[in-house]
Formats: C-alpha cells, structure tokens, sequence
C-alpha cells in the first residue's frame, strides 16, 4: 500500500480514478437540489447520479471527497436520451478548491451507454406516461421564476422550444432504446488537462470500439495512478495511453507557472477588449460570473484568465462550475469568481442574480459582458491590447474573437468530442481558422492592427490548414503534435505579455514594503495592527494615469496576500510565484538601469517572447523522460471481459494499490521523508506547529471573507454555518475599513499617535470610499427574499420611503424628531436646516445627472457620510423591522441584530472626521445656497439705506454680483457647485442717509449638504469711516455643527484660515492696541505664511485647495506683511485721523515720480529707476480701480499682484531707500534694520518659482 502513502501521492500523476453514473440499485431518484422542473418531460429531468467506483480508496494527502466529486463531474445529475437524440460524449473539466486555497483538478469525459436494467426501462416509462396524461394537448407553462428558484428561470425556455422538446421526448420501451450518461475521471494535482483529455478519449475509444483493446483496461487506469510520475520540473514526460503515446510539459521554478487551458480559445470566446475589461473586473475583486451552456467553457475562461493574474493569485471564492444544487452561492456577499450552465433559450433578461451593484457579467456563448458601473480602465489599455493583439495575429486568430453574438443557436451547442478529435484544435470552435481571419481581412480593426503589426516589425504567420480529408493518416499525429507546440507556445507568448505589464508597474514595489517585525512570531500575532505597504508613497511615485486604477488595486487582498508573501520570504522559503516574480524584476534592473525620473507612463513592450516560446518547444520536441509501459496485471480469471459500448466494471483488487518496487516511489518517498524530518527540526526550534499554523492560516486568510464554499455537505445546518460565516466576514471587513479611512483622514495626527501613513490623498479617499459602497451593496443584497432593481440598498430606500410618505399623508401635521434638528452655531441667525433620512433621498432623486440605482445609492452614502448622518439614517432605515423582515430572510446580515448593530457603530466612528465625498464628486449639479448678513447692532444700523450686494466663490467657481433685497438681510440663491467656500465679496452703492454698515459677518450655508460657512469682517463699509471702504473680501470658515454651545466656546481641531478678525484689525490701527505682536513674533509669521505657500505647491494639483486663504487669511501673507509694516509706525492717528500703510504707500509713490521729473541723481542705476516705474505702476493701477476698496484692501491688492508676479522682493528695497521712512517710522521699526529687510527677501524669493494664480475676485477691476 506504499502508493497510498503521504510520501509518494503528491509525485504522482494522477491521484483517483473515477466512475460516476447511475446506481441500478436505487433506481431512477429526482435531484430536488437541482431546483427540477416536474413540467418537463422526464427524459429531460435531471436524476442523482452516484460514484460507482474511485481507485484508490483515499490517499492521506488528498482525501477523496465523494459528494464534491459526484456533484461535479455531472453537476446536472444523470441524463437520459433515445436513439433519436444526440449521444456524442463530452468532455469538462473542473476544480475543487479546499479551505486553505489549495486545489485539485478533475477532467471528466461523460459518454451514454445502453441501459440493460429492465426496473429502469420500465420506471421511465410510467413516469412518461404520467407526464402524457397530465399536459394532454396542453402547451407546457412557463414555471415562476423567484429569487429562490433559480434554478427554474434557467430552465425556462419560450413556448415553441418546450412544444418541440414535448414532441421529441417521447419514449416507449417497446420501440425506444434508453441510454444513460455514464462519466470518467481523471483527479490530478495539476492542471494537465491536456494529457487527460487524451487519455480519457482513447480510454472510450477502446469501450466504443469494435476490436477489443490490447490489454485489459485495468492495466491502462492502474499504469497512470501508480506508474505515471509527475514531470520533474523544468521537463517533460512521455506515457502511453491505450493506443498512443501522450506528452506533457512542465514549466521550471523560473518560468511562468504550468496553465494548460488554451488562452487561444478565450479569445476566439471573448474577444481581446471584453476579455482585458474581465480580467480589470479580476484585478478590482468584483464579483465576476461567467455564463455558458457549455462546461468546459466555463473553465477554460475561468482557468485561462486567472492564469494571467501572475504574480498574483484570486484569493476569494472560485468555483468555476457552479452545481444546479448550489445555486444559493450566488447570495454570497463576497468577491467570487463563478460559473453557470445556462439553458438553451433562456435569455438573460430571466436570469435573476441575487446582487448586481458589482457584478461583471459575462455571456460566454453570445461574445457579450455587462460591466459595473464606474471602474477604472487598465493602465495604458490601448497599447495593452495592441500588443496582445500582434502576437494573437502572428498565430493567425482575429483579436476580436470568432464568434460573434448573430450567430444561430445551434452553433452554441456543446461541442462534440470527435468535432474536437477530428479537426485537431483542442476545443476551439469547428471550422478553419484561416478561413475565419481571412473573412475578417475586410474589418476595419484588423486592418489597423495589422498596420501596426508591420510597423512594429511583427510578422503575421499564417494559419496551416487544418481540414482532416486532406491529411493523411500517418501525417494526422504529427501535425496535432505541431498545433499543441503553437497552442502552449500562444499560451506562454501572451501570459508574457500580461505579465511583462505587471513587472513594469511594480518593478520598484520592495522600496514600499515596510519590514517592521524582528521575527516571524510577532508578525504573525501582530499582522492585523501593521502597515506592510507604504501606499501613499507608492502612490505618489506613479505616473498620473495609473493612479485611478492603483489606488483601487493596491487596497484589494491579492495583493494584500502578495506583501504578506514578500514579508514572510524573510523567515521561510519564497512563495513560487513571488520567486519567479522577484527574479524578473532583479534581471529588469541589470538589463535596464531605472533612473529617478523613470516614473513615465510610456508603454514597454515585453522582449523575452521569443525566448519564452524556446524553453516550451525544446521540452517538447525532446522528451526527457518515459513512464513504465501499461502491462497485464495479476487479475482473476473471466474479469476484465470485454462488451462493446459498455464501459467494464473494473477489478477493484488490482487498483487499490501501486506497485512496491517502483524506483521513482521510494526516490521521492525518501526526499518526502527527509523533507518532513527537517522541517520537523525546524518546527521544533521556532514554533509550536500547531500555534504556527493556526498564525499562518489567520495571518493569510486576515481581511478575507469565507474562501471557498464546502461542496460536499449540502445540510441545513453546514448552509446556516455558511451564511454565518458570512456574516462574521462582513462585519470584520466594515471593522477594517472604516478603520483604515478613519486613521487615513486623521493624517498627520494620526502618524503621530504612531498610527500608519502620511496624509490622505483625495484619489485614496475616493478609493477608501467607493470600497465602502461596495461593501454595503453587499450587505443589502446578503438574504435577499426577492430581488428588486441591480441596487439592493436603493430598493430598500424606496421601500421604506414609500411607506414613510403615505405615513406622512395621513398624519395631521409631521412633527419632527429631535435629533433631527440641527441648530447652526450662530443660535437663531441661520433657520433651522430640516434634516431627515428622505430628504436626503429627495435630493439625490433630484440630481438628474445620476441616471441609475446602483449610482443613485451611492449618491446617498456619499451625501449621508459628509452630513456625518450615515449611522444614523441607517439606524432609522433598520428600525423599521417590519418592512426588514418583508425583505430579508432570517439568516440575512440585516437581522443579525448584535452583528448589525456594531456595524452601525462602526459607521458612527466616521462621524469623527470631515469628509467633502459628494461636494467633490458631483461638481457639476446646481445647488441650492442661503445667505444671512449680520450686522453689528448694537454700534451701527440694522438695515442699511444703501443696495447691498453679495459675491460667493468656492474652489470650483463663482455665483456673481447678487442683489440683496432692500430691507432684507438673508436670501437664497441657486448655481452650479461651488464646491468648498473660500471667499465672500460684500459691498453697497453709499446711497441714502444710513448708508454706513458695520458687518459682523456673512453667513452661507449648501441647503443640500448643510456645510454653512462663515466670513467674519467686524468692519465698517462706507465713505468717511474706517478705511472708506464701500466693498470688502472676505474669507471663509467652515463651521463645526453644534447645538448647545457659543460659537466663541467651540473647540475643535484647527480650523481652515479665516478672514483678519476685528479685535486684530483695531490692535493694528489703533494707539491703544495692547497685544501688539513683538519683532520675533512678526518675523515668525512671515516665515510660516511663506512655508504654507511653499507647502501648498507641493502638494498634488487635486489636492491643493485654496490659495486665497494662505495669501489672505488670518495667518496669510497679507496679514503676515500688514504687520511687519506696522512695526515702528510712527503715528496711527493724526489729528484725530486714521493713518494706514496704504498713506506711506502713496507719499513713497508720490516722491520717486516726483523725483523721476526732477531729473536722476547719479547714484541712482537704470535698475532701479525702472523698478520704481513699475511699482508706482502697480500702486497707481489699484488706486484708479473703479472698485471702491478701502486702503486695507488696496494693500492686499498691492501684495497679492506682488506675489504673482514675483515682484515683493524688488519692492522692499525701494520703501527702504525712500528718505520718507526715516518720518513715518521709529528707529527700532524692522523696516528700517537692514538685516532684517534683507532675511525678508530672501524669505519672499523662494515662492518665485510657484506659478501663483489669483481668484478673480482678487484682480477684478485692475488694468495693468
């Protein structure tokens, strides 16, 4: 029994033999899991279907799991036909995924054969006959089709099919032979699919044929379970089935890993574009399901496409061939990577899937998808897709795939497997290629790419034909030989390509990864708190047009699971792909040096395919080595006879167990054991194993949700488990997420507390939040009761509003809850901003620019998350648990009430910082504004006698010169976004008596958001007081909602600049100001207002925000410079007047004219005379405006244009130089002490090289 030991299984080619089909002891029993439809003829009703026999009876390394088996080798159970009806045999194949992601492959051929038991015969009949009897010259009605049978609507078909299946499907004993489905399997730990299909095929050929097979069949299944090795890597393999001798290949530990599947047929499927969009879809871990009547292709585009994630690998659930008995799998609130038969003549438009808000469709057999709604494209896609398509054409396949969605339905069909023999293609579909490209040759696309391709160099081979009638017999091997070279050398040429992308985008990804463990222990234990990846520097280290897709990329758990792999290589072996991976980038690196400012986003194309294609046909054309011929066993007499048609029952005894003496066994059974030992030694030094695993296994699987189903226990009790695993797995991902954009947004407070990375960029935010979207369209769609809409969140919404509306009919008057009220920080100036859950949905249903669910629900997460009221609309959507329970079924997340409720707390914890996620997404939809002017009253007018108008601009543009009614101080307006408010203009026309106005400050809140902002001012507007002003700019605050306390009380952290305030304004201009800042104090803003100028330009142009705040704001560089001016000013008053800066201005202009009439003194250079020009220029333009600012205003005019045109450091100089300093300033003023004057140039000269653009409200007026 040597052979069903540990040491040897996993070196063996083939680990089971199986043999699934029909019991004649039970009988004919319905498959109820197959969701069946009892209005279909029997002879089309799906059956259970049992493993007959399995050879070996287990093998400890890969247990034999019996109903997973079963269910997927006929995953639509046993099926019956007539002579009349098509009985060609099929081939599929299939994949078993265990909890740890390690998989097992199974390549099954399914054939009919006659059915001799009489009970059965006899058993088919009466159930025909019953079905006759009930639809008697009745049509078959279609079946309902409900979320919870699925399974029904794929059976539908329209009434003409089901006519034609009723007259077709008749069977009578007495003329009618029966024959039943009968499937052999192949169960390998790799995928050589392949071999298996042709060992498979000859081992049919031999029941099928005439002539009885050389040796007894036993002597071929036990030669490839016991005899077979699998290749060493890096060579190939010769073994013989029953008539030929069959080759395979594998790969070395330095090449791309073993894929089998043909990715030439993919794209003949798919297309090169469709296919590029899935494997982005991939990329992003969406739910991604692929829909066919054929199985095997289903996991020839589910295994081709995860083929081309390398180095990366799909760590969600993946069942490319989902049994009819598991439809409930498509509730899953996860990523998974699926697939589904589809029936002939259903239409999509019947299929119901329980969540559509994520899910990339993809219509296999009609060349068609249907992709989410916004996501970002693949990285230079265009050239992606070109390359891709030179090297599909050198092998003469037409990038935009053979089958195209007109074509009828009988060429969708399975296809038959001697079509498949026959034309030597491996499954591709029937018909000649060449004739397919040349029929093509016309089509625009091709044209262009086969322009490019000879641009490029490329030569475009031509396809050999392939019609069998004029091959000849001896030729025929020979040449299938020669198409298998060019598949597997297609295959490689093309994972090249997509992996050459891969290596480019990530070939510096080790200068991110952050080593912060000393050993693997505390890794391992403190895996959840740690950054292993330094993501906003990554970032910033990219060229532009790769961020969108990026920064969604690098938040997904492949490669999360990739940095986890990279940081264990450390202290374990290196993860295969990884290794492989690490190799290439390191030859990348000696091949092509990388320079700084390589960061371009010029495409490479891949250089190794030539020689990546060589390795491959070496292997081939060479055999390396020859598996042990099939031999007669030392069977029993009289066993093994041979029946025509009929597939033998198999000698057990023989089968059970491998030979003892076999040389490769012990060779490798050795290796095994050693291995074992050392790692046992190595255990023993580091962890307790059973510690360790349990830490690998969290640490791997940590963010995940539940991998991969179990197939094998359909019970009650494993599906609750199941959806309780769920469950748990939602929660922990709301827990991670909302945590990850908490200490994101709190930035540099965060780093720290010792919290992770450095400030959050806008594109992450984004990113961060649209991840949550998605989550919590996952959650509204786990449990589902039935399906309404592709938004599942959206759909309750209406629910509950529509019954929120009639409740609100019927009551007398809607009074409003308290926490609904949210009172603004002025008390009573600003009305009360009505705040309710349908409100907020009324507004989203009034953007017209969102035209659909899945965009309208994430309209209202966005608005609810910047009003800080997504936790508590929730709460107040989930408390109405009647209509929850109408929705949902008990196992659903929503009635989970602890596990809903700590979510809801974890969506309160984002109360705690700012988000602006819907002002700075939906930049183009009118809004609805109101602003309040308040006045100062008890010192001046309430009202003014004057016109009043209000200007309002924010980041992304202005509302224009607005009228204030007369007698009126708040008003509301409409205009396009403004996005966040950065200034207000205010002024009046100086008419009537009471024209002077002392504003406190202007109030404007965003009706939708409910953001009010406040511009303080405490100054006067008109002639004759203060500094004249009839107009005055203003800068905004964003305020803190909070009902209870004094706006002077709040605290909070620091808010964005403001407007100078009043108290600052009085202690400059007046005498008796007492909290003059001092010389240093003065210096010091100067230097920060610089330092935030600089800052500002170094951040990304996205992200920058407002200048006007840093040159205008309380602590901006006009405040800055107001004051170094004010330093040592002589008098503030004269004769009971105000003197301003603005005056030394003026006078200093007025004597360099002066002097310049005068006629040049000959110290003076031509520099300076012309400087002088243009300052009295500028000073001169703002003095004329026909604005009517005050001085204050007009100084901050002079530093701004000043600023912008780089010119405050030749302006200094000149005041300095004017004799008219030495009267208007004290000795100690800084404007007099030269070191001082010069450390303010050299600070004011490093913004020079920052392009400074000011707001229009700045340079309005003033002709230069």
């Amino acid at each position: 029994m040597s052979a069903t030991g540990s040491g040897t299984a996993p070196c063996r080619f083939a680990h089971y033999f199986v043999i699934c089909g029909i019991d004649t002891e039970t009988g004919l029993e319905p498959d109820e899991l197959a969701g069946e439809n009892f209005e279909q003829s029997p002879l089309r009703r799906t059956f259970k279907s049992k493993v007959l026999a399995h050879f070996p009876e287990t093998i400890e390394w890969n247990p034999f799991d019996q109903d997973a088996v079963n269910m997927l080798c006929m995953p639509k159970g046993l099926s019956f036909r007539t002579q009349v009806d098509n009985r060609e045999p099929q081939f599929h194949s299939y994949l078993i995924t265990r909890e740890d992601g390690s998989r097992t492959y199974g390549f099954v051929l399914t054939f009919y054969e006659e059915v001799t038991s009489k009970q059965i015969c006899t058993a088919m009949q009466t159930l025909y006959q019953m079905h006759h009897a009930e639809h008697l010259g009745s049509v078959c009605a279609s079946s309902s089709c409900s979320m919870d049978s699925l399974a029904s609507s794929l059976d539908e078909g329209d009434a003409t099919s089901l006519n034609k299946l009723h007259c077709c499907s008749s069977y009578d004993m007495s003329r009618d032979t029966l024959y039943v489905s009968k499937a052999l399997c192949l169960i390998t730990p790799l995928p050589f699919m392949q071999a298996c299909r042709k060992f498979l095929t000859q081992l049919h050929r031999a029941v099928s044929s005439q002539q009885p097979p050389p040796l007894p069949l036993e002597s071929y299944i036990h030669n490839i379970l016991y005899e077979v090795p699998l290749p060493p890597p890096g060579r190939s393999l010769k073994f013989h089935g029953v008539y030929e001798p069959i080759v395979c290949q594998r790969p070395s530990p330095s090449e791309l890993p073993l894929a089998d599947y043909s990715l030439k047929q993919v794209f003949e499927l798919l297309g090169v574009e469709n296919l590029v969009q899935v494997f982005t879809c991939i990329l992003l871990e969406m739910q991604i399901l692929l829909y066919s009547q054929d199985y095997q292709r289903l996991m020839t585009v589910a295994e081709g496409i995860t083929t081309l994630l390398f180095p990366f690998q799909w760590q969600h659930v993946y069942v490319p061939i989902l049994p009819a008995s598991l439809l409930h799998f498509l509730d899953a609130p996860v990523p998974y990577l699926m697939g589904l038969q589809s029936k002939e003549g259903t239409d999509r438009s019947k299929l119901e899937l329980p969540q559509e808000a994520n899910l990339c469709f993809v219509d296999i057999d009609n060349h068609f998808i249907e992709l989410p709604e916004d996501f970002p494209q693949f990285p230079n896609k265009l050239e992606f897709i070109q390359e891709i398509s030179a090297v599909l054409l050198q092998f003469g396949i037409p990038p935009e795939g053979s089958l195209h969605c007109s074509d009828s339905a009988t060429q969708l069909k399975s296809l038959a497997l001697h079509d498949l023999v026959n034309d030597k293609k491996n499954g591709n579909l029937p018909g000649d290629a060449l004739a397919v490209f040349e029929l093509l040759q016309g089509n625009a696309t091709l044209e262009r790419l086969q322009a490019l391709a000879k641009r490029t160099g490329v030569t475009v081979g031509r396809m050999p034909a392939l019609g069998g009638s004029t091959v000849k017999e001896k030729d025929s091997r020979l040449q299938c030989e020669e198409e298998e070279l060019r598949e597997a050398t297609l295959n490689v040429q093309v994972r090249e390509v997509f992996a050459n992308r891969f290596s480019q985008m990530f070939a510096d990804y080790e200068a991110f990864v952050i080593q912060s463990a000393t050993d693997l222990e505390s890794w391992l234990t403190n895996r959840e708190q740690m950054h292993n990846f330094d993501k906003a520097s990554f970032l910033s280290d990219q060229p532009e047009p790769y961020l969108p897709f990026l920064s969604h990329f690098i938040e997904t758990q492949m490669f999360a699971t990739f940095i986890d792999n990279k940081i264990m290589s450390q202290w374990e072996d290196k993860e295969p792909l990884l290794r492989v991976f690490d190799s290439r980038i390191e030859k990348m690196r000696l091949y092509n040096v990388r320079i700084p400012n390589l960061r371009s986003s010029n495409y490479q194309k891949s250089t190794i395919l030539k020689e990546s294609a060589q390795s491959i046909e070496q292997r081939l054309m060479k055999i390396d080595h020859t598996a042990i011929h099939p031999h007669l066993l030392d069977m029993k007499i009289g066993q093994g006879k041979y029946e025509q048609g009929f597939f033998p029952k198999l000698q057990a005894d023989v089968l059970v167990a491998g030979p003892t003496n076999n040389k490769w066994a012990s060779r490798t059974g050795t290796a095994q054991r050693r291995k074992d030992r050392l790692r046992q030694h190595s255990e023993h030094l580091g962890l307790d194993n059973d510690l360790r695993e349990k830490y690998m296994q969290e640490a791997r699987s940590l963010g995940k949700n539940l991998r991969q189903p179990k197939l094998s226990d359909l019970s009650p009790a494993v599906i609750a488990q199941t959806n309780w695993k769920f469950v748990e797995g939602l929660l922990k991902e709301c827990r991670m997420k909302t945590k990850r954009m908490l200490v994101e947004k709190m930035g540099h407070e965060a780093v720290e507390l010792g919290h992770g990375e450095a400030n959050i960029t806008g594109l992450e935010e984004n990113t961060l939040i649209a991840s949550l979207c998605d989550l919590m369209e996952r959650i509204w769609s786990h449990g589902l009761q039935v399906k309404q809409g592709k938004s599942a969140l959206w759909s309750h919404l209406l629910q509950y509003q529509e019954r929120e509306e009639k409740l609100e009919q019927t009551a007398i008057s809607p009074v409003l809850l308290g926490p609904e009220r949210r009172k603004s920080e002025t008390g009573l100036t600003m009305p009360f901003l009505r705040v309710s859950l349908i409100q907020d949905m009324r507004h989203i249903q009034n953007v017209s620019e969102i035209k659909t669910d899945v965009g309208r629900a994430r309209g209202w997460i966005r608005l609810s998350l910047e009003k800080k009221l997504l936790s508590q609309h929730l709460k107040q959507l989930l408390s109405n648990q009647a209509l929850t329970k109408k929705l949902y079924k008990r196992y659903a997340f929503l009635r989970c009430e602890e596990e809903k409720e700590q979510f809801l707390y974890h969506l309160l914890t984002l109360n705690t910082v700012d988000y602006f996620c819907f002002t700075s997404v939906f930049t183009t939809i009118m809004i609805p504004y109101r602003a309040v002017i308040i006045p100062i009253k008890k010192l001046s007018n309430a009202i003014t006698t004057s016109n009043p108008w209000v200007s309002v601009s924010g980041e992304l543009g202005d509302s224009g010169v607005m009228q204030i009614p007369k007698n009126v101080l708040e008003m509301t307006f409409d205009c396009q976004n403004l996005g966040k408010l950065t200034t207000a203009q205010i002024g009046h026309d100086n008419s009537g008596l009471l024209a002077k106005w002392l504003v406190d400050c202007v109030m404007v809140r965003n009706e939708i958001t409910g953001h009010t902002y406040k511009f303080p001012c405490g100054r006067w507007l008109g002639k004759g007081v203060d500094d004249g002003s009839l107009e005055r700019i203003l800068i905004g605050e964003l305020l803190i909602p909070c009902a209870d306390e004094d706006v002077s009380k709040q605290c909070r952290t620091p808010p964005l600049q403001r407007s100078p305030t009043q108290t600052r304004r009085l202690s400059i201009t007046s005498l008796a100001g007492r909290n003059k800042p001092n010389a240093g104090q003065i210096q010091e803003a100067i230097g920060e207002a610089v330092n935030n100028i600089v800052k500002h330009f170094h951040k990304p142009e996205k992200e920058r925000g407002s200048l006007t705040i840093l040159l205008c704001g309380e602590n901006g560089l006009v405040s800055a410079l107001e004051q170094f001016f004010h330093h040592g000013f002589k008098s503030s008053r004269i004769f009971q007047k105000n003197v301003f800066v603005w005056d030394f201005i003026e006078k200093a202009v007025a004597y360099f004219e002066m002097t310049d009439q005068i006629g040049d003194t000959e110290e003076e250079t031509e520099a300076f005379r012309s400087m002088c020009k243009v300052f009295c220029h500028y000073a001169n333009a703002i003095n004329v405006t026909p604005r009517n600012i005050g001085k204050d205003g007009k100084f901050q005019f002079l530093v701004c244009l000043g600023a912008r045109d780089h010119l405050l450091p030749q302006w200094i100089p000149l005041l300095v130089e004017c004799p008219l300093i030495t009267r208007m300033y004290e000795e100690y003023a800084l404007l007099r002490d030269h070191l001082t004057v010069n450390s303010l140039i050299r600070v004011l000269q490093t913004v020079h090289e920052f392009n400074i653009t000011l707001e229009s409200s700045l340079v309005k007026g003033i002709t230069l």
